[in-house]
């Protein structure tokens, strides 16, 4: 089962809360603990997502008695592959997908060029929904048609 880790999730919260602040007055600052509880995590855990997400410049912080955190650009110019980089580094659905030359039949894989499409493939997806769009109420279903759900092309390379 492929799932991004409950600290990226925890991640994509906070920077949702951020991003809802953030529209209404954006030079003004969440403290860690206003984070949590406005996110409904504890807040050792909100600080715990807050310093990779500083570290990759997603937020800003501001020291002292009236510190705290906002988003250090606009929420439509943060992609969700920003957020899940920064707390869990390159996205690689395989080892060979981010590193080569850890696999003993990397050289003779039949497969490979194909998990690197598919690798690329969400990596688009994920850089394809910002921040802002997150905000946003999903979409309602429409009435089933028999279709069971978006459909991805994806051709297999030969080797």
């Amino acid at each position: 089962m492929l799932r991004v880790a409950k600290l990226t999730d925890y991640a994509t919260v906070v920077m949702t809360v951020l991003a809802a602040h953030h529209s209404g007055a954006p030079e003004t600052v969440l403290s860690a603990s206003e984070l949590a509880e406005r996110a409904g995590l504890e807040t050792p855990t909100v600080a715990k997502v807050l310093k990779p997400l500083a570290q990759a410049g997603l937020v800003a912080a501001t020291r002292g008695a009236n510190g705290g955190y906002r988003l250090s650009r606009a929420a439509e110019a943060i992609g969700l592959i920003d957020i899940v980089e920064a707390l869990e580094g390159p996205l690689g659905m395989t080892e060979c997908s981010v590193h080569t030359g850890n696999c003993g039949i990397e050289q003779s894989c039949g497969v490979r060029a194909n998990w690197n499409r598919i690798n690329d493939v969400v990596i688009d997806a994920l850089r394809g929904i910002t921040l802002a769009q997150m905000l946003a109420p999903p979409p309602t279903k429409p009435a089933s048609t028999g279709n069971p759900g978006k459909r991805i092309d994806l051709r297999l390379a030969t080797t």
